[in-house]
């Protein structure tokens, strides 16, 4: 080690040196040039720049100093160092692939076939280094209480474990309210299209019993219903259906003396043997002199006696 920095201080005087030699020379070309440009004698083109070839210093003999110096003579418990060749690729040797590591033909190209060499060479330097290892009595399995300190302490492992259970709760939430979101708008989308799909039923219903009330269809098949509604809508619908099917006697008298809406046809309008027939005229009726209007003698109607007369009535009986 003694003759290497010696070396090294040698190496670090020349490149010092070589460099101030440098600087001499370059103010020496400066001063040289500047006294050259003040005579005149410096002309475009005749100046040309020459590099130096670079010198190389190669100190064999310090360089196997060294080398002897580093190499000690220890045992090789001390030094545990092994230089071998692959094990034979047995798998490559069966296939009929001859190609080996052994014998440098390996394709440095291929990637599975370089890094299949580093493991056969690795397990060779394991079949030797066992033995080696078991004859100096060096231990190469870990004991049953082995015992591996870690970096950490249980503190910040602790901390460490409730900040991921943190992160993973967050996470959940996140997903769950994520999920309800898109139950909410599938939920929602269903909701409208059911409420879409009985306006239409309905729509559809009422424009068949408009329909059937105007004689324009003697079909009720309007009246089944969707035999997949629910039961409470069917229900409802039936009544519906029946208090439509069977009118009371009002409408049936309705129904037949005006019809079911459209043109009337001038039923009501009177005619020269309406308005001559007076046959139907009742003057009590008319003048509400009968016993339509509960009217007593002289055709006035009876009223009830007042506060003072009541009770006059009453204290006589």
């Amino acid at each position: 080690m003694v003759i290497a920095s010696e070396i090294m201080e040698l190496v670090e005087e020349d490149e010092m040196l070589s460099e101030d030699s440098e600087d001499d020379d370059s103010e020496l070309s400066d001063n040289a040039l500047q006294e050259a440009f003040a005579k005149g004698l410096l002309k475009p083109g005749m100046n040309l720049r020459v590099d130096k070839p670079k010198t190389f210093v190669n100190n064999m003999g310090g360089m196997k100093r060294c080398l002897a110096d580093l190499k000690k003579d220890l045992p090789w418990v001390e030094r545990l160092d092994l230089t071998n060749p692959p094990v034979e690729d047995v798998l490559a040797k069966m296939g009929g692939n001859m190609q080996s590591g052994s014998n440098g033909e390996v394709n440095a190209d291929d990637d599975f076939q370089r890094e299949m060499l580093f493991y056969r060479q690795a397990q060779a330097t394991v079949l030797e280094a066992l033995p080696l290892l078991n004859k100096n009595d060096i231990p190469t399995k870990r004991p049953d209480d082995y015992f591996a300190e870690m970096a950490k302490s249980d503190q910040q492992m602790q901390k460490i474990r409730k900040k991921l259970l943190s992160k993973q709760a967050i996470m959940e939430r996140s997903e769950k309210a994520k999920k309800l979101r898109e139950q909410r708008k599938f939920g929602k989308k269903v909701q409208v299209e059911v409420i879409q799909k009985r306006q239409k039923e309905k729509k559809a219903m009422m424009s068949a019993v408009k329909k059937y009330q105007k004689g324009m269809t003697d079909k009720l098949d309007f009246l089944e219903g969707d035999q997949n509604a629910p039961k409470k809508d069917t229900s409802q619908n039936a009544k519906k259906a029946l208090n439509k099917k069977n009118p009371n006697a009002k409408r049936k008298y309705k129904d037949q003396k005006f019809g079911f809406g459209g043109k009337k046809s001038g039923k009501k309008w009177n005619t020269k043997e309406s308005h001559n027939d007076v046959s139907g005229f009742r003057a009590k009726v008319a003048h509400a002199k009968g016993p339509k209007g509960k009217k007593g003698k002289g055709g006035k109607q009876n009223k009830r006696p007042g506060k003072s007369a009541r009770r006059k009535m009453k204290a006589r009986s």
